[in-house]
């Protein structure tokens, strides 16, 4: 082989590396978005699971069980803040960002300071 066609191989070579690590980024940042709507998805699957199971908790036939009901709305109401808390913990241990910066994005760099920072208020 000449010179010039060790350089002119090299030269497709190159540019065909080009084009795999651009179609790899692609590819990349196409599972990115699925696994950001899965776990979407999951989350959402079970919230819907979790109103299912306290509407068929939670049916009163007469005062006493209206009366019930409205303890137990009140009790729920006590425990949101608390349960948003634990949400939120229990995403960015899954992997995504909870702050206001990154919000729902995964993390790719281990720990994130804003997050930290959110989670110990």
């Amino acid at each position: 082989m000449e010179n010039k066609d060790i350089f002119a191989y090299m030269q497709a070579l190159e540019k065909q590396i080009a084009k795999v690590h651009g179609d790899f980024g692609t590819l990349m940042l196409e599972v990115k978005k699925l696994m950001e709507e899965n776990q979407q998805l999951r989350l959402e699957n079970e919230k819907m699971r979790k109103v299912l199971r306290q509407e068929n908790e939670i049916e009163p036939a007469s005062s006493e069980g209206k009366q019930e009901q409205v303890q137990l709305e009140h009790k729920d109401n006590t425990d949101i803040v608390g349960e948003g808390h634990d949400n939120l913990a229990r995403l960015y241990h899954e992997g995504f960002h909870i702050c206001n910066v990154y919000y729902g994005h995964l993390r790719t760099e281990g720990d994130c300071l804003f997050c930290l920072s959110f989670l110990n208020k």
